[in-house]
């Protein structure tokens, strides 16, 4: 698929991150939105589906392996990348897995060239 035809959310409590990296998408040639809270994701699902959801895996209230796991199942056919520079990460990941869900994880600081080249492959 296109990557202009793919709709890319991009969620970290950190709003500069979120921003940036949908800045470098946007200009990769993705369809990509920022997102600074997991919640406000969750709502925009209701108007547009994306096809890949991007989120920082520690973040307050909601965790990245919360919100992907939500993904998984009220948007199927959207797929996950996880980001994160903690080492509690691995943590929440095996939880993950041993209910049944895989995510790909991307340490940070995530380099554009590695992080488009992911997408890409």
């Amino acid at each position: 698929m296109p990557d202009t035809n793919r709709v890319v959310f991009v969620v970290d409590d950190e709003a500069v991150i979120a921003q940036t990296l949908a800045v470098i998408l946007n200009r990769a040639g993705f369809q990509a939105t920022a997102f600074d809270h997991p919640e406000k994701a969750i709502a925009a699902c209701t108007e547009l589906a994306p096809d890949l959801l991007i989120s920082d895996v520690m973040m307050p209230g909601m965790t990245g392996v919360e919100l992907a796991i939500h993904f998984r199942e009220t948007q199927p056919k959207c797929k996950v990348l996880l980001f994160s520079g903690q080492a509690t990460t691995f943590d929440l990941l095996g939880k993950a897995r041993e209910q049944g869900y895989d995510f790909d994880l991307l340490l940070k600081p995530v380099h554009p060239a590695d992080l488009l080249a992911k997408l890409r492959a």
